[in-house]
Parts: C-alpha cells; structure tokens; sequence
C-alpha cells in the first residue's frame, strides 16, 4: 500500500482553495521532499496546469504533460465508464460498464471517439514533441482534483510502462473511495482535501472555479521551457 499524505484539517470541507494556482501552492509545502530529486512533473490538461505550473516553479522542475481523457457515457459528457491514455491503452470501469449496460458496438464507438480526442488533444498540447524519457526518474501527476479517478489510473498505468523509478499522484482533491483505489497502484498519493462522500464534485473545493480552456491552459505553459 502506498504512503497517503494529507492536510487533516481538510477534511470532509468544501471551498478550501482560492483557486488551482493556490492549491498548487499549497501541494508544493507538502511535497517538497521532492525539490532536489531526479524529478519530472506531468501536468494533467486543461485543469491540471495551473497546479502543477506553481508545484514546478516552486521546485524549479521540469513540467511537461499527460494527454489521458475518459471514455464518455452515450448521453452524459459529464461522465465516464473508462479512460484512455496517451498510447491509446485504455482501462475500463467494469462495475459500472456491467450497470450501464451497454453493447459491445457502444463501447467500441466511444472509445474510438475518445482517442481520437486523445490524438488532437496531444497535437494541441505537443505539436509533435516527444514524451519526455522517464527511466530511473521519480515523476509527479498532478490534477485539480479527482472524481472516479480512472483517467489518473490510466495515467499511472502509462507512466509504469516508461519505467519511472516512482510514481507519485499529488491532487488538491478528492473522494475517499477513489484515494483508496488509487493507493494500490502508485508509490506515493498527495492530497490535500480528501472527502467521505456519496455525492463528490471537484469544483466543491474552490471558492473560484472555472473551466480552464486549452488556450489558457497553453498560456500558463508557455512560461515554462522544456
């Protein structure tokens, strides 16, 4: 089981972080073990960025991103039944799969929708540069938060198959069942709020919250070289 670490006093709370750029601020303090380590942060885009963008500055690290986007439920954009990663590899929610229903010809469809996304998302954000080498290096996914948690499982499936020498999760936010579900699978989890919920929204943890555009997000970036 992977080492949980997490601000206590957070917990159970909503609208605890200003906006993502302090919540990166404040995942910086707690994962600053880190500062001096062969180290490479990954930003999960578009709300990812402005997190890792401040966790990176404070370290003077490299930031550089994962492309990872869910699998969307026929009818619900909002949410998703699986994930697929930068590679195309894709990793299903099976309990909710079998509750869904859905035929073979539905899954199919959506997941070929989804890496379709995934490849221009890449183009987007990449423009044809390379994935940064990961071997012997301890890498950071960061994300503003996390709901099913099953693009980040994806994420971290990746990031196992380029041979990092560790892999840590650091999110300001997220629900008790997907923190349980993701410690089997990482070194290290950071998160700040951690809530026992049946009903969980990312957005719940900001007092500001607003969908970041690619274009906001390619902004942030463009602070940093690589």
């Amino acid at each position: 089981m992977a080492r949980l670490i997490e601000d206590i006093t957070l917990r159970d709370k909503i609208h605890v972080f200003d906006d993502r750029a302090e919540a990166g601020k404040r995942l910086s303090v707690i994962l600053y073990e880190y500062k001096w380590k062969n180290l490479i942060i990954l930003a999960v885009p578009a709300g990812g960025v402005p997190v890792a963008h401040e966790i990176a500055k404070s370290f003077g690290a490299l930031l550089d991103l994962i492309i990872v986007r869910k699998v969307q439920i026929p009818g619900n954009p909002e949410a998703g039944f699986g994930a697929v990663g930068p590679d195309g590899e894709v990793v299903f929610n099976e309990i909710l799969m079998n509750r869904l229903g859905l035929t073979d010809e539905e899954v199919k469809e959506q997941v070929e929708k989804t890496k379709r996304i995934v490849e221009a998302r890449n183009q987007i954000y990449r423009s044809g540069r390379p994935f940064p080498d990961l071997q012997n290096k301890d890498v950071i996914i960061v994300d503003d938060g996390l709901a099913s948690g099953y693009t980040m499982y994806e994420a971290v499936r990746f990031i196992k198959r380029r041979d990092a020498s560790k892999v840590i999760v650091a999110v300001p936010t997220a629900p008790q069942r997907t923190v349980n579900m993701l410690l089997s699978e990482v070194d290290e989890l950071y998160c700040l709020n951690i809530r026992r919920t049946s009903f969980f929204a990312v957005a719940d943890a900001y007092r500001n919250w607003f969908d970041l555009s690619d274009e906001e997000a390619i902004s942030i970036l463009q602070e940093r070289s690589y």
